[in-house]
């Protein structure tokens, strides 16, 4: 017989630091046997809520989070939760970005972890994301609480994921909460939905002081369907007019003046003529082989989609692109008509293309101004160590305005959502006007709108002659219309 007390409980709750203090006292109970999605846009304040829940912003006063964990034999209640959160799922310090990118099986000592054999910073961002969820799930909790836990994954490892909570709920009990930017990936075992009001982007507070605790929760079974509900109830970002072409314009015209060497041509030059060429290349780490005898060939204009399960070698694939992996120079690899190890430096291969992936997302911890950011992209830095000329903090805010966040440009980094930090490193990835956009997962944790924003951006940027596009995504959906070729890795070996 399930208890008649909530498993989590707040009641008029006020946290004592005044960055997070509410717009009104937070009120919430969740009680035995509610599976429960917390869904909101980008933010909408879903990661700060489970923040307060799990006393990580302590409560003014004796209004504290209760936790009652039936038959529970452990002391504190924190052993009976696990949050998993977007960062957790890449890993435990900033080395993993470091490691994973320029990995050398010389630098591995017998103190690095291993996964089934093989070392975790072998594993992909995939790979990765999927080994702490099987940590988090090993630890047997009570309460599982996990942050946007689809992302990352390819469509074969989500349904193995909402298979296997459902299993663990049916069989062990197994609560979860888990925070979703869009309806369409609530599993059938959610029974109880919290909506975070919509966003004021107005607020300078952001997220944080932005915070509603307004909270309203409805059955699953009153909806109409995924595609009634209302988490997109706000009217799309308009996408013509001032604010698409010509917003790219203005992006443009900033740029006239941007000081990069114009990519060396072969063949006949201009579009069609070949930006990237490998030949019969072969990655291997130990006694794994990651890429097997892959010749590729992407000519000036081609926009292709990368797709691959997880663990198919595709980050793999871009960090040679990218210049960030050292076995390069082993392989017959020839970027903007050059060879790969006649003298050219990583700099010179990095300052024509625009990057964002995962693995930066979680590396970026430098706490710095959000059009600092944006400006690193101009000279390919992590942080900011080269002061943006004033026309090139122009062309910053001109990008962070086609995104729609030019209102944070002021705020700190780690003070922003998941969903505002992708935005953020998805205007560095462009504010150079670059001739090759890699975009690894560009979509990681963007709700609908953003998507829909961050797709007419790449769409609009790819109509100019000679922008070249390589872009990863695991929801075919996301791919943008633009697309004229395809590469599929095969899937890893079982």
């Amino acid at each position: 017989m399930e208890s008649n007390l909530p498993v989590i409980s707040v009641e008029n709750g006020i946290p004592r630091h005044p960055d997070f203090r509410l717009e009104e006292p937070l009120n919430l109970s969740i009680y035995p046997g509610e599976q429960v999605a917390i869904v909101g846009l980008n933010a909408s304040g879903k990661t700060r809520l489970i923040e307060i829940l799990t006393g990580r912003y302590p409560l003014l006063g004796t209004n504290e989070v209760h936790y009652h964990f039936e038959g529970s034999t452990h002391r504190y209640a924190s052993d009976d939760i696990r949050v998993l959160t977007f960062r957790d799922s890449y890993g435990d310090s900033d080395t993993t970005y470091y490691l994973q990118q320029r990995w050398n099986q010389h630098d591995i000592d017998e103190s690095t972890p291993m996964v089934d054999g093989r070392y975790i910073i072998s594993l992909s961002s995939g790979e990765l994301r999927k080994y702490q969820l099987q940590r988090a799930l090993a630890s047997s909790p009570r309460l599982l609480i996990l942050d946007s836990p689809f992302i990352g994954l390819d469509p074969e490892a989500r349904q193995q994921l909402r298979d296997t909570l459902a299993q663990l709920i049916k069989e062990q009990g197994l609560q979860v909460i888990l925070l979703l930017t869009r309806d369409s990936d609530i599993p059938d075992f959610i029974n109880r939905v919290i909506r975070r009001p919509t966003p004021d982007p107005s607020r300078q507070g952001g997220a944080s002081s932005g915070l509603s605790s307004n909270i309203c929760a409805q059955p699953l079974t009153s909806f109409t369907g995924r595609e009634g509900s209302n988490i997109c109830a706000q009217p799309l970002p308009s996408l013509t007019g001032s604010e698409g072409s010509n917003g790219l314009t203005e992006c443009q015209a900033v740029l006239s003046d941007r000081e990069i060497t114009p990519i060396p041509r072969t063949g006949k030059g201009g579009n069609g003529s070949s930006i990237l060429r490998f030949s019969h290349i072969t990655i291997r780490y130990g006694e794994r082989t990651i890429l097997n005898d892959l010749s590729w060939n992407v000519c000036r204009g081609e926009h292709w989609a990368l797709e691959g399960a997880n663990g198919s070698g595709k980050s793999t694939l871009l960090s040679l692109v990218c210049a960030d992996n050292p076995q390069a120079y082993a392989c017959d690899i020839e970027l903007f008509g050059r060879q790969r190890g006649t003298g050219e430096s990583i700099w010179d291969i990095k300052r024509h293309i625009g990057y964002v992936s995962p693995e930066m997302h979680r590396a970026y911890m430098r706490d710095l101004p959000a059009i600092d950011i944006v400006a690193s992209g101009l000279h390919d830095s992590v942080g900011l160590y080269v002061r943006p000329r004033p026309e090139q903090r122009e062309t910053c805010l001109a990008w962070m305005r086609r995104f729609h966040i030019d209102h944070l440009a002021d705020r700190t980094f780690l003070r922003m959502s998941s969903g505002e930090q992708r935005l953020c490193l998805l205007a560095r990835a462009f504010v150079k006007s670059p001739d090759l956009l890699i975009l690894d997962e560009p979509f990681h944790g963007l709700d609908d709108p953003n998507r829909l924003l961050a797709t007419q951006i790449i769409e609009d940027y790819c109509r100019q002659p000679d922008v070249t596009l390589i872009i990863v995504s695991h929801y075919a959906e996301e791919l943008p219309r633009c697309i004229t070729h395809h590469l599929r890795l095969p899937s890893p070996p079982k």
